[in-house]
């Protein structure tokens, strides 16, 4: 049978619209990957001078995989040349309803196509996240994740925390301040938008920024397209999806299916994740659309808990072992389940040209299981949140405004007990909480454009939560009690200015406002804590975005200086409960910088595309006021944070649709506890793939292989801050390999 290569192909582009005709090869390397920096820390050369002949012999070996064999296409080259149409510069940014182009967004935005989120080995968000600058996704066993951006993981344990979390115009942060990312598929997005530094003047409480998925609910290029893929690699990871995509004038409908399952690299680390999604869009009319938003997910992960360095330096793959009268993880068969149905509908409407509303309503029920070193918590959870935003706008000549103006509201209904832990089984009833937790906010944005130059944009929000507790087996009957944090006002305001077409200054001012959760409110020591005050500051920030060479260099710069007041802090104790405190204050001052290069973009040439990009992050965090009885942290770097994190990447396409992509990845040294006594080391991380795309019988295939940990370093990528018993340490997996393929027709 023979195989053919497709006449012409496009970029399917971060929020671009399929309107081309059927053109079935992507790009993979035209997709603007979202990274920043210039610096190149000399640190990272003995690792890799050090390990010479690892790294050529695991380069070597998939070349001879994907470069040495041609018979498989057609030589003849009938593409046509790439024209670069996808420069960053001209993407829609949606953060803000701004609806303008990156450059000149007043805000620090960081975009990830589809081809950022399946650059690597399609299982996890971790690895794309992780090159945007301010952004550090940790994960201390598969599917247990944490996700910070300019140091809110302080606070984080595990899970999203202090970010506010969107998909499409659906919260999927709950009333509770709590984000279940694990639920979320890979293969599931088209693409990420991420907005660093306060964001709550139009999301809500937060201090740490927001992030919104994006679906995919373009019209696809015929009326239905099928996908699917599988994937296999080391410690017995095995990744399948499968979709279809559906479409006319006036619907379009996308399902996707996954299953995710993993062996783990340490003990009591298995993963088990099925996921079933389907969104769509329904053209009612001319001026109304809806849309829908619907997954299930079943997900279960084992989690083995922090190990000290000296068991860490003997046997990485170990889980927490016994320690005095506590059982170790095996024992308890410590892990998380969770089974969660989600739904959520948006109305879209235009009442006149200029005057219009976005509508959505969301419900979700959640099933948590928790079986821990001490106690075994059943949890189930209702949500419910619902989303209004009036928006009008006016356009006379070279002034242009838009105004938003509307609410969010969110309800939890939260049945909690907590049993002992028997072997990974529920023992005698320790007590059971009834909570309710209700949050809203109010909110106003204004932007304008004045001249063809300048652009304004302010906005303010006004936020208050409510808790209501009741421990139904308390026998003082001090229950239930009601606390609330706020009326809290939280204003933002930005400019942007376009010095030239290709260059672009912005500076933004905003105060961040942030609650406790309930996580934190009520920790798994099962004590609650009405002391507990929300954290809040002022961020100041400049920075500067553009193009130069004709589009071949995008780069952005930027400096902000963070003060924040009251700042939330886990602790723990001598059983590995965690508590937590309010740590006085934080300064978080510090720098991003972000370039991508395009040096070849030629459909003619052997080297069809060749980028080179750079993610740079300088964040040293300080304590500013931390005292706690006698002891004093005031000074002390920010626990938790790196100060430097530098990713370097280089992308490759050929004449015949192979590519290859390489990062190196050089984070510093981490804090692991308030006191500074206690670092994670630096670490250095390559990781490799290649692949080949091609067109056969009607679909277009691509192969892949790749290797993670090239060096292979011990390393942890999901450190325990303030840890007992110094269990700091969730040790990431050493070199490791995963090959695949994926196919749409």
């Amino acid at each position: 049978m023979k195989l053919f290569l497709p006449r012409s192909f496009h970029s399917s582009s971060f929020m671009a619209t399929r309107k081309q005709p059927w053109q079935p090869v992507p790009n993979l390397f035209r997709d603007r990957t979202l990274v920043l920096s210039v610096y190149v820390s000399a640190k990272c050369k003995p690792a890799v001078v050090m390990q010479p002949c690892i790294v050529a012999r695991s380069i070597a070996f998939f070349w001879l995989v994907f470069f040495a064999n041609n018979t498989y296409a057609q030589q003849k080259d009938s593409l046509q040349s790439i024209s670069d149409t996808a420069a960053l510069q001209n993407v829609t940014v949606t953060a803000f309803a701004s609806q303008l182009k990156w450059k000149d967004v007043p805000a620090s935005v960081a975009l990830l196509s589809k081809q950022n989120l399946l650059r690597y080995d399609n299982a996890s968000l971790v690895p794309a996240m992780n090159i945007v600058p301010g952004v550090r996704m940790e994960e201390r066993s598969p599917g247990s994740y944490r996700l910070s951006i300019r140091g809110s993981l302080l606070r984080s344990p595990f899970g999203v925390r202090n970010v506010k979390v969107y998909w499409d115009d659906i919260p999927l942060t709950d009333a509770t301040g709590n984000t279940y990312i694990n639920l979320v598929d890979v293969n599931s997005l088209q693409s990420i938008e991420i907005i660093k530094g306060p964001a709550a003047s139009f999301y809500g409480a937060n201090t740490g920024g927001a992030v919104i998925l994006h679906s995919d609910d373009n019209k696809p290029f015929k009326k239905n397209v099928f996908n699917a893929a599988v994937s296999g690699g080391s410690f017995g990871m095995f990744n399948e999806s499968a979709g279809w995509l559906f479409g006319n004038a006036k619907f379009v409908s996308n399902l996707q299916q996954s299953h995710l399952q993993n062996d783990g690299y340490r003990q009591q680390s298995a993963l088990n994740k099925d996921v079933v999604k389907w969104n769509s869009r329904w053209n009612i009319s001319s001026k109304e659309s809806l849309s829908f938003l619907a997954f299930y997910t079943k997900l279960h992960y084992e989690t083995p808990g922090g190990i000290t360095q000296a068991q860490l330096d003997l046997n990485p793959k170990l889980a927490r072992q016994p320690a005095g009268s506590f059982p170790g993880a095996v024992a308890q068969k410590t892990g998380v389940y969770n089974e969660t149905g989600f739904a959520g509908v948006t109305l879209r409407s235009a009442f006149t040209k200029d005057f219009g509303n976005t509508t959505s309503l969301v419900v979700n029920k959640t099933n948590f299981r928790n079986p821990f070193i001490t106690n075994y918590e059943n949890r189930r959870e209702w949500n419910y949140s619902g989303r209004t935003d009036f928006h009008y706008s006016y356009k006379s000549g070279s002034f242009g405004l838009q105004a938003n103006a509307g609410a969010e509201f969110q309800y939890n209904d939260s049945y909690i007990r907590v049993f002992g832990n028997k072997g990974g089984v529920p023992d005698t009833t320790q007590y059971k909480d009834k909570v309710h937790v209700t949050q809203y906010f109010l909110f106003a944005q204004l932007n304008m454009n004045i001249g063809s130059k300048l652009f304004i944009q302010s906005g303010a929000s006004r936020n208050e939560i409510r808790y209501w507790y009741n421990r139904t087996t308390d026998a003082l009957q001090v229950y239930p009690k009601i606390t609330n944090s706020g009326p809290t006002v939280s204003p933002r305001f930005g400019v942007s200015y376009a010095a030239f077409k290709s260059l672009s200054f912005y500076g933004t001012l905003a105060k961040g406002f942030s609650p406790a959760t309930l996580a934190e409110v009520r920790p798994s020591t099962g004590i609650v804590n009405y002391t507990l005050q929300p954290e809040y500051g002022w961020n100041y920030e400049a920075g500067i975005k553009g193009t130069v060479a004709k589009n071949m260099l995008d780069y952005n710069a930027s400096f902000y200086y963070f003060n924040l007041k009251n700042a939330i802090v886990r602790r723990t104790d001598a059983a590995g409960a965690d508590y937590y405190v309010n740590a006085g204050s934080t300064i978080q001052k510090g720098v991003e910088v972000w370039l991508n290069g395009r040096i070849i973009h030629d459909g003619k040439k052997l080297i069809r595309s060749l980028n080179l990009w750079n993610s740079f992050s300088y964040q040293p965090y300080r304590f500013n006021d931390y005292v706690i009885g006698t002891t004093i942290y005031s000074g002390n770097a920010l626990t938790g944070v790196p100060r430097k994190i530098n990713i370097t990447g280089f992308d490759v396409k050929t004449k015949h649709y192979y590519y290859g992509n390489i990062t190196f990845n050089y984070t510093s040294s981490i804090s692991l506890n308030d006191a500074s006594t206690v670092k994670a080391k630096p670490y250095h991380l390559l990781q490799l793939k290649m692949g080949r795309e091609f067109y056969y019988s009607k679909c277009n295939v691509n192969v892949f292989a790749g290797v993670d940990n090239m060096l292979n370093e011990v390393y942890s990528l999901g450190n325990d801050i303030n840890a007992a018993g110094s269990r700091y340490f969730n040790a990431a997996p050493l070199r490791n390999y995963y090959g695949g393929v994926r196919i749409e027709f």
